[in-house]
């Protein structure tokens, strides 16, 4: 079975950005909800890379408007 771990990825963040309660499932048991947002009910060790890129698209995102908002505010 593959996956398109780029759209996977893109497809769960875009269902955490319109969901807060999801956001903070993610928060609490991000593996969980990876499984539950994908539909896919994996080993540990297979969805771990896709949970830490979620992680780490989630943190540019955020790192990006606290950016702007710098840029703004020296504006």
């Amino acid at each position: 079975m593959a996956f398109d771990i780029k759209k996977i990825i893109e497809d769960i963040l875009a269902k955490l950005k319109g969901d807060p309660k999801m956001a903070e499932n993610f928060t609490k048991e991000p593996v969980k909800t990876v499984e539950s947002l994908a539909g896919v009910d994996l080993p540990d060790d297979q969805i771990q890379p896709i949970v830490d890129g979620v992680k780490a698209k989630l943190n540019l995102d955020n790192l990006g408007e606290k950016l702007g908002g710098l840029k703004n505010l020296l504006g």
